[in-house]
């Protein structure tokens, strides 16, 4: 058994994780679950050694050793990258592999809000794209830095632990720049590129009070800023990043957010109803007038509203309004639009009244008469 063979086999399942545990067979995440890729033996922290050996030379192993775990990227020529993470559990190796499309999906294959682009087509500003761990982050933000590869002349700098996505130059130069191969820290990285004519700037993760200032920075100085955090919506995103700092601090970051973020977009990834795989619930964020006055008065609990309340004109959306779409589409079952929505009960009144609509226009059509 082959560590290839095995990445082969979980992407000709459509899978999109495989994780390697001592005690367990290979196991593979398909549609959210997780099942056994094949019928094999478990496998011990042995094999699992000698299935990562290619990827494990001394100097990788001394950083697992060290570190306790290591993050890395490989290929299958032609057929996928994968993101690899190496750790230990109860003094065993154990691995996780996440499956990176060979191709770059574009926007609209990966059926994301046409906002999307004119949102990135701003010169300046910050941009983040949010969610939990799994929800199609990295995924989103290469099919944007797609399309401004494809679509601007521009100087366009990443910063990514690991790379992920390998970007060819087209319209546009693309330098990307991997944490511990390129650079020391996306903090360091992301000052030095200040000094590299950038356009765009994508930073893979903003970790630290020292990354988000710079990021701001960049932002407020006439540059495009593309980043990511682990949260759920754009209340919590604000949250996040001001409570990062002290509290001396805060009043000042809120500013700078209220007036250089240009956009949030959170998303979850949902069953979808037919059993093909899963499906984007999006929240989109737009800064407009009225929440740049919410963020700066300290008034998040109110940015949800008026997401929602801005849609017809800025184009945004509510998680609720993203999943009622995608229920009223019939893409997703009121069970997991309810289990995903931030607010269930508001969400299920919306569902109630398009089911009673429905049934109503169906007990009012007229029958057809059958003696001619």
């Amino acid at each position: 058994m082959e560590i290839e063979n095995l990445l082969k086999m979980m992407v000709e399942k459509k899978g999109t994780d495989l994780h390697l545990k001592a005690g367990l067979p290979p196991m593979v995440r398909i549609n959210g679950e997780i099942d056994p890729l094949i019928d094999t033996e478990k496998l011990s922290s042995e094999n699992i050694k000698q299935l990562l050996s290619k990827y494990i030379g001394f100097g990788e192993d001394k950083k697992l050793h060290d570190n306790k775990e290591f993050d890395f990227a490989c290929e299958l020529p032609g057929i996928a990258r994968f993101r690899g993470a190496l750790f230990f559990q109860k003094g065993n190796y154990g691995a996780v592999f996440r499956t990176i499309p060979a191709k770059i999906p574009t926007i609209d294959e990966l059926n994301l809000p046409q906002v999307l682009k004119e949102i990135i087509s701003s010169e300046m500003g910050l941009v983040l794209v949010t969610g939990p761990t799994g929800s199609g982050k990295s995924t989103t933000m290469a099919a944007m830095i797609n399309h401004l590869n494809e679509s601007f002349k521009e100087n366009i700098i990443t910063i990514e632990d690991p790379i992920e996505f390998v970007h060819a130059d087209k319209k546009s130069i693309v330098n990307q720049r991997e944490i511990g191969m390129d650079t020391n820290t996306f903090a360091t990285a992301l000052k030095s590129a200040l000094r590299q004519d950038p356009d765009v700037i994508l930073v893979g993760e903003m970790r630290d009070s020292e990354t988000i200032s710079t990021a701001l920075t960049a932002a407020e100085t006439g540059h495009l800023v593309i980043s990511t955090l682990h949260t759920n919506d754009t209340k919590q995103t604000i949250d996040r990043i001001i409570d990062t700092f002290t509290p001396e601090q805060q009043l000042q970051i809120r500013f700078q957010l209220s007036l250089f973020l240009k956009a949030v977009i959170a998303q979850r990834l949902v069953k979808r109803k037919d059993g093909k795989g899963m499906v984007a619930a999006i929240e989109i964020m737009v800064n407009t007038p009225f929440i740049k006055a919410l963020i700066a008065e300290s008034k998040t609990g109110q940015i949800s509203k008026a997401i929602e309340d801005s849609s017809s004109f800025y184009k945004t959306q509510s998680f609720n309004q993203s999943l009622f779409t995608l229920y009223k589409n019939g893409t997703i079952s009121i069970d997991d639009a309810l289990a995903t929505s931030n607010n269930p009960s508001d969400l299920k009144i919306q569902i109630q009244s398009l089911d009673f609509a429905k049934k109503q226009e169906g007990q009012n059509e007229p029958k057809t008469n059958r003696n001619f």
